[in-house]
C-alpha cells in the first residue's frame, strides 16, 4: 500500500466520495433527501437571485442564496428566503442551517432569527465565517 497526495480533482476523489456516501447511507438513520431551489429571473430571463438548499430529514440545508447588487435591500432575500423555510415546514422539517462570510450576510440571517452557533475566524486568513441555526 502506498499513500498518495494529489493536487487536482480526479477520478479518485469522486471514487472516494462516493465511497464516503454508501458508507453515510448504510450507517446513518434513513432519512429523505429533496433539492429546495428557487430562481429569480429578469424579464430577460437572467438569473437575479434564489437560493440553493435541501430538505434533510429535520432540516433544511441552505447552501446558496444570492440576489444581484441591484436588487438587494428591496426585501428579495427575505420572501426566498420565508418561502424555503415555508416550503421546508410543508416537508417536515423543523430547524434550518446556513453558513456565510463576514462580508455576506450574518445580519440579514440574525434579522430573520438565525443564531450562531459558531465561527471560524481569520478563515481562510483574515475573514470570518458564520454557522447559524434556527428553530422553524
Amino acid at each position: 500500500m502506498e499513500l498518495k497526495l494529489e493536487n487536482t480533482e480526479s477520478e479518485r476523489t469522486h471514487e472516494l466520495a462516493n465511497l464516503i456516501r454508501a458508507y453515510n447511507r448504510a450507517n446513518r438513520e434513513p432519512s429523505k433527501s429533496e433539492p429546495l431551489n428557487i430562481y429569480l429571473e429578469d424579464k430577460e430571463g437572467n438569473l437575479v437571485a434564489g437560493m440553493v438548499a435541501e430538505t434533510f430529514g429535520n432540516w433544511l440545508e441552505i447552501e446558496y442564496l444570492y440576489v444581484s447588487d441591484d436588487l438587494r435591500g428591496q426585501g428579495i432575500g427575505s420572501k426566498i428566503l420565508e418561502m424555503a423555510e415555508n416550503e421546508s415546514r410543508n416537508r417536515g422539517c423543523k430547524y434550518s442551517f446556513v453558513d456565510t462570510f463576514n462580508f455576506q450576510a450574518p445580519k440579514f440571517y440574525e434579522k430573520h432569527g438565525y443564531k450562531e452557533v459558531f465561527a471560524l475566524k481569520k478563515y481562510p486568513y483574515t475573514g470570518e465565517r458564520y454557522y447559524y441555526t434556527k428553530e422553524l
